[in-house]
């Protein structure tokens, strides 16, 4: 089955490696990947070593330092900075899929700029000055994990410290010295941007799903009943038998077909969505007073947060008829409907057109999730009162920030952003509800650990619970 670039039903509770070139889902062909491969197990191996110097993450090439957000060359941090200061327009003569490493890094121009983007090049960083080195951004298996990287930035952004504990300190520049905070975490700590959406502008592409397969066995079973019917009265009774068995086997072939394509699609969305989880864990640590949250709570805002946030970041390099993921491939409206049901298909959709309507600034999306993932309304919260000053402070800046870009209505703005926290909170508590297909199936699933823990998914027989055992063994 053709679904998702042909995966073989083997990836059902098997090792998936989305990263395969094999698997036919990246912007680089076969011996591109391999040779990137290469050369970042070489530098795996330079680093452990602990005498050779990082490589540069756009050319592998020795790094000299962290410019721009990335550790890189000299090289490609000059190429960066002049692309930026003097916008130039660039163009590739093979589609986008240059391998771009030190020996030939000068080749394409283009392919070179986008990689800097891919890894995290900044351009306000070279329009407004440096920004500060930020920890690499691990991949942990668990929530227990998370809570213990919740717990190792203790310490509270001065900033924000000084606006909590000294009144005095005038509003305004409470809001403004937050608003910063913000949209710093948001664009250092997230992979769908606007600087990235133009460059997978041209790149983008829907992988299809191939429909269902029933009719394929029932019209060759019509056949032979067709035919069968010429041969004589005792031949139609044998035929009518045949043709109830044919039924069955159709039906059980659907439901095989239906089976293996929603395994794999759910095993690349969640793939791809995983490494977006820690990076809101990482924006919500930066989020001023997020930290002083009782951990239990902290965990509760990003667990049941985390979909709102994903979506609507992921609105931003989206289109009108499918989901964009941040390695350019897609989920249209028929996978949606496949994984989830009809209604909420059309909802993600509705809402990815309605933030394009938006045509929210980078400012914008910054304050907007900082306040979907710090709701008050969320259950179990055992210190609501604390969320919802923290939410009243994120609006304030929101307010600030709206006021500063010169919007002439900001009442009008700030409402219609609230109606979109309502549209999209709905399809959140609609999607944890979705999901009950992947939680009754995840012994037949290989999904990412850290998926399942922020969606409530069956890792181990001590995970799950089955309501009729339960009621069984009372």
């Amino acid at each position: 089955m053709d679904v998702w670039g042909g995966l073989p039903a083997s990836c059902v509770r098997a090792n998936l490696n989305v990263e395969s070139a094999d698997f036919g889902l990246s912007f680089f062909d076969k011996e591109s990947s391999q040779a990137q491969q290469k050369q970042e197990a070489q530098a795996d191996s330079a680093g452990a070593g602990g005498k050779a110097a990082a490589p540069c993450k756009v050319c592998g090439d020795k790094a000299s330092g962290y410019h721009y957000g990335v550790t890189s060359c000299e090289g490609c941090k000059g190429f960066f900075r002049r692309s930026i200061q003097k916008q130039i327009e660039y163009r590739c003569l093979r589609d986008g899929k240059c391998l771009v490493i030190r020996l030939n890094r000068n080749r394409c121009q283009f392919c070179r700029f986008k990689k800097c983007l891919a890894v995290g090049m900044s351009r306000d960083s070279v329009r407004y000055g440096r920004v500060p080195k930020r920890r690499e951004v691990s991949s942990p298996e668990s929530m227990a994990d998370l809570a213990k990287n919740l717990a190792s930035n203790p310490e509270p952004p001065p900033a924000a410290g000084a606006a909590a504990e000294e009144p005095e300190v005038d509003a305004l520049e409470a809001s403004k010295d937050l608003a910063k905070m913000v949209i710093l975490a948001h664009r250092n700590l997230n992979s769908y941007s606007e600087d990235f959406r133009r460059s997978l502008q041209l790149q983008t592409f829907i992988l299809k799903v191939e429909e269902d397969r029933e009719g394929q066995p029932g019209g060759s079973n019509d056949g032979q009943a067709a035919g069968g019917s010429n041969e004589g009265n005792g031949a139609n009774g044998a035929n009518g038998a045949n043709g109830g068995n044919g039924v069955n086997a159709a039906a059980a072939i659907a439901a095989a077909n239906r089976f293996e394509t929603l395994t794999v699609l759910w095993c690349n969305v969640a793939y791809r969505m995983t490494p977006a989880v820690q990076q809101v864990v990482e924006f919500a640590k930066r989020l001023p007073g997020f930290h002083i949250l009782p951990q239990d709570d902290q965990l509760i805002l990003i667990k049941l947060g985390f979909f709102e946030v994903w979506l609507t970041r992921a609105t931003r390099i989206s289109t009108p008829s499918a989901i964009v993921f941040d390695d350019g491939t897609s989920l249209s409206h028929r996978q949606l409907e496949l994984m989830y049901d009809t209604p909420f298909a059309s909802g993600i959709l509705s809402y990815v057109r309605a933030v394009i309507r938006m045509d929210m600034t980078e400012d914008e999306a910054a304050m907007y999730t900082a306040s979907l993932l710090v709701s008050p309304d969320r259950c179990g919260l055992s210190e609501r009162d604390r969320v919802e000053t923290l939410v009243r402070n994120v609006n304030d800046a929101f307010i600030y920030v709206l006021s500063e870009n010169g919007t002439p209505d900001v009442a009008t703005r700030m409402e219609a952003f609230n109606s979109l926290a309502q549209e999209v909170r709905m399809l959140g508590d609609r999607h944890h509800d979705l999901l009950s297909w992947c939680r009754v199936n995840w012994r037949r699933l290989d999904l990412p650990a850290l998926f399942s823990e922020i969606f409530d998914i069956p890792k181990n027989d001590e995970d799950f619970f089955d309501p009729e055992r339960a009621s069984t063994s009372v």
